[in-house]
């Protein structure tokens, strides 16, 4: 059974003050064997488009659309339901056919790749949502009145609905592109902070920000004077949140923490520090990285001031990321830069800008890659992220309990629950007398296994730690528990390797 989406081209919207396209979309559902109809038209409010979609098991249709759709390609979607009990298959095993790139060999190993944390593997329908525009209906976007700049400027604005949806922002205005999470934190340093702080003022972080959320306050301090806080560790090597709240005063103005840490694995409760934090009247930056990919986000139930993310390791392109800001605070911010696209009137000696998002999107932005992060947030909803959270706890307790039999190795970090809780899918270790660059080495040369190794863009924790590097394995919810096996396999095997050299 394969659900079809049928694109209906219904009348012309308005975008940033411009009739563009068309938006009433409706979903379709067609049973290839019957021809009939299995759901019923879903209606689609303002730029988004969304609806109901049929959930049947997860493969990829390459269906193509009837030509009464007005030119808009009908595109099949991926769905999925949860597996019979006589299936017994796992998440990772239903979905990992869905990425090409896992179906190769390595160093003449099948590929194991366990690198997540730092970019995540593509979709079918992710790489062929971005074949299809750059095959069907390439153009620029906003403004255009022909087909093509018309359908381009629906998917893009499509692509920022869904992501608002899947972090349930109030509205998509809410949505900035930009061109990864460094460029949204930037977007608010620049902008927000720089507005808003002065001499004297203080930002709270943590000595585990990713350099992303650190880097940007420094430059910050040094220009404008503000002074930069940090919590340590507790000694099961989580943020130490009750210092945290401890640092925060009537001169904190903001809190910039991440929700999920990359090097840790360990997850803070980041609703708590932003009710702690707005008794004091301080904004919250929630780095959401590592977060967004692998759990539900709700950013009302959050109240969170800013959250930034990175399609890339979310299953979509690299190259875009996104800030979400409360409507309120967005609308009183400045441009960070200036160009085409956010402006409102440009005369010979003065600007007016347009509303966000628009005004924080000069320049032509990222089509392409914006309707490719689209497609993998339908992906990702399709699946449920209830549903990868929950075989992901599985999967980090398996990992942690695997990796922390091994005799020598120091995962670093929390422990996780009986049930794979508090802490992500990922453990940084390092093994006795050896370098995690030889071990990440030897992985890939003689295993095919891909882990990381290196600070993970986190010097400061690493010094915190007393270390200089670690070995990192991360998972995502198209691994399994037998690629977690291979991993330890591959590990034991590396430490014999360089133990007979002793």
């Amino acid at each position: 059974m394969a659900a079809v989406a049928a694109k209906i081209a219904a009348g012309p919207v308005s975008i940033h003050g411009q009739e563009v396209g068309r938006r009433n979309v409706g979903l379709i559902g067609v049973d290839k064997r019957s021809s009939g109809a299995l759901s019923s038209r879903a209606s689609f409010e303002g730029t988004a488009a969304e609806g109901g979609i049929l959930r049947g098991r997860l493969r990829l249709s390459k269906q193509t659309a009837p030509a009464s759709a007005r030119g808009i390609q009908v595109r099949a979607l991926e769905t999925l339901t949860p597996p019979s009990a006589s299936e017994q298959q796992s998440l990772g095993e239903l979905t990992r056919n869905d990425f090409p790139i896992l179906n190769q060999e390595i160093n003449g190993k099948k590929l194991v790749y366990l690198d997540n944390a730092a970019t995540s593997q593509k979709p079918e329908a992710v790489l062929n949502a971005l074949k299809q525009y750059y095959e069907g209906y390439n153009s620029n976007v906003h403004r255009g009145i022909h087909t093509l700049s018309a359908k381009a400027t629906d998917q893009f604005e499509i692509a920022r609905s869904r992501v608002s949806k899947f972090i349930n922002a109030p509205s998509h205005a809410d949505v900035v592109f930009t061109r990864n999470a460094t460029e949204a934190i930037n977007l608010v340093a620049y902008s927000w902070a720089l507005s808003n702080m002065q001499r004297g003022d203080e930002i709270v972080l943590s000595v585990a920000e990713h350099h992303s959320n650190l880097v940007p306050w420094q430059l910050l301090a040094q220009k404008v004077g503000i002074v930069l806080k940090f919590a340590t560790l507790t000694e099961d090597e989580t943020v130490d949140i009750e210092q945290l709240k401890r640092l925060i005063s009537n001169r904190t103005k903001l809190v910039a923490i991440h929700h999920v840490s990359n090097t840790l694995g360990s997850i803070n409760p980041a609703k708590e520090i932003i009710e702690w934090a707005h008794k004091y009247g301080a904004k919250v930056l929630l780095d959401a990285c590592q977060s967004v990919p692998h759990m539900s986000v709700d950013v009302q139930d959050l109240n969170a001031d800013f959250l930034v993310a990175s399609s890339h390791k979310m299953c979509g392109p690299t190259g875009i990321g996104f800030l979400y800001g409360r409507s309120e605070i967005l609308e009183l911010m400045p441009p960070w830069m200036g160009g085409g696209e956010m402006i409102a009137d440009v005369y010979l000696d003065h600007s007016t800008y347009a509303n966000p998002p628009a005004r924080f999107e000069a320049g032509t932005p990222a089509i392409g890659e914006a309707i490719g992060l689209g497609a993998a947030v339908e992906y990702l909803t399709n699946i449920g992220m209830d549903r990868v959270h929950a075989y992901e706890m599985e999967l980090s307790k398996y990992l942690y309990d695997s990796l922390s039999a091994i005799p020598d190795v120091k995962i670093y970090g929390p422990k996780p629950g009986p049930h794979g809780e508090n802490r992500a899918a990922l453990c940084a270790f390092n093994v006795a007398g050896m370098h995690a660059t030889d071990i990440a080495t030897v992985l890939d040369m003689e295993h095919g296994i891909a882990v990381r190794s290196g600070h993970h863009c986190t010097q400061p924790l690493h010094r915190h730690l007393n270390i200089n590097a670690t070995a990192r394995a991360s998972l995502y919810f198209y691994n399994t528990k037998e690629e977690v096996d291979k991993f330890v396999r591959g590990l034991k095997g590396s430490i014999e390797f360089f133990s007979s050299f002793r």
